[in-house]
């Protein structure tokens, strides 16, 4: 890593342990609703879609399409500051897509105001999220979740989120694009 990149990402480490704190419940066991845990402690994530078609894109192409900032939470797993993107106060009747494929995945219904200074939602919509295991903190498993179709990162999920999941999917605003109820859902990317 060069100087200008290493001082670029030195702010977000140097934030990290209050981001964290701000993303995580005081009891990882707990869930309000009883359902965020499953079998053996395990979250209660629905699967992905079998029927989604995943979208294989090489990231020179979606670096491409996407301006920097959205690339690199996308595709470089990089979490924008809290407080900063505009769907975090987005309280109209509409449905977030996936910035980069275009696919939905959370419906407005589903979302909350977690305090955290991120976009949050408690259930996504059935199948269109996956799941792989964030160990990129060196004190600290995360789930991290990403479009099922392009596997582009959103952000993480904790079990502290309010009925009837108990989830709180914590999610990049960069990440997503926000359609109001009699908007026209954009095309999905090919």
């Amino acid at each position: 890593m060069n100087r200008a990149a290493f001082l670029r990402r030195l702010p977000a480490v140097l934030a990290a342990p209050a981001l964290l704190a701000a993303c995580r419940t005081e009891d990882p066991s707990a869930s309000p609703s009883g359902m965020g845990r499953g079998a053996a402690g395990a979250m209660a994530i629905p699967p992905p879609d079998p029927t989604i078609a995943p979208l294989a894109k090489p990231k020179s192409e979606w670096a491409r399409l996407l301006e920097r900032a959205r690339f690199d939470v996308l595709f470089n797993h990089a979490t924008e500051p809290p407080r900063s993107s505009p769907l975090n106060d987005e309280k109209r009747t509409g449905t977030f897509v996936c910035a980069a494929c275009h696919l939905p995945l959370f419906r407005s219904a589903a979302k909350f105001d977690s305090g955290t200074g991120w976009p949050s939602f408690f259930d996504p919509i059935h199948g269109h999220i996956g799941t792989t295991e964030d160990t990129s903190l060196p004190y600290e498993v995360r789930t991290e979740y990403h479009c099922v179709r392009c596997t582009g990162h959103q952000g993480h999920v904790f079990p502290d989120g309010p009925p009837p999941t108990g989830l709180r999917y914590c999610n990049n605003g960069l990440a997503l694009l926000f359609f109001a109820e009699g908007q026209a859902l954009p095309a999905l990317r090919t």
